[in-house]
């Protein structure tokens, strides 16, 4: 049972740092931003496509650290009661259905919509003037979103690490404002040295 339960913490932990999704997206969408306001296609429609088939890998990994985590609690010293009588556990757990309805609203609400509006332009063909301008409100809901799924992704991650010792107080809403700041960060600028 031992090999189990630390294969599941091993299978749990790495989905978490595969939902890193949200902040490479910002650093995408930063890195277009570099290239000027314009509408161009081939920069733009590879753009798109890498954040339209992130939300598979997303989902996929989000399920993962759900089941992962339920059995982590099933299996382990916790039991599955943790899940209401745990704050740290129901916090975590709470925190991942919003993550994952904030993903859903990306994929089935905005990014169908920006798909629409590309779908009007062609390789070949000169986009039309106010494209740029029309894809621009979904863009940036998208963008401030991902900010957000971000700064939801590294609370639990400090959540986590409190699973069996819970920090201080103190310790908590800091590295909680610390996460606010970097999301923050990671939208407003290219982070082109990590950290820095």
């Amino acid at each position: 049972m031992d090999n189990l339960y630390d294969i599941l913490k091993f299978i749990h932990i790495i989905s978490f740092v595969f939902m890193a999704t949200p902040l490479f997206n910002l650093i995408v969408v930063n890195e277009r931003a570099l290239m000027g306001k314009g509408f161009v296609y081939a920069t733009d429609r590879y753009m798109e496509n890498i954040i339209r088939r992130g939300a598979i890998r997303c989902y996929v990994f989000q399920s993962s650290v759900l089941v992962t985590g339920i059995l982590l609690l099933f299996f382990g010293p916790l039991g599955i009661e943790a899940l209401w009588q745990n704050w740290v556990v129901l916090l975590k757990t709470l925190l991942l259905i919003v993550l994952m309805g904030l993903l859903s609203y990306v994929h089935f609400v905005l990014q169908p919509k920006i798909e629409a509006l590309m779908a009007e332009v062609k390789p070949d063909v000169p986009a039309p003037e106010n494209l740029s301008t029309r894809l621009k409100p979904y863009r940036v809901r998208r963008k401030k979103l991902a900010s957000f799924c971000l700064f939801i992704v590294i609370s639990i991650i400090i959540l986590g690490v409190q699973v069996y010792d819970v920090f201080s107080p103190i310790v908590t809403i800091g590295l909680i404002v610390i996460a606010a700041l970097f999301a923050w960060r990671a939208n407003k600028t290219l982070i082109r040295f990590g950290w820095f």
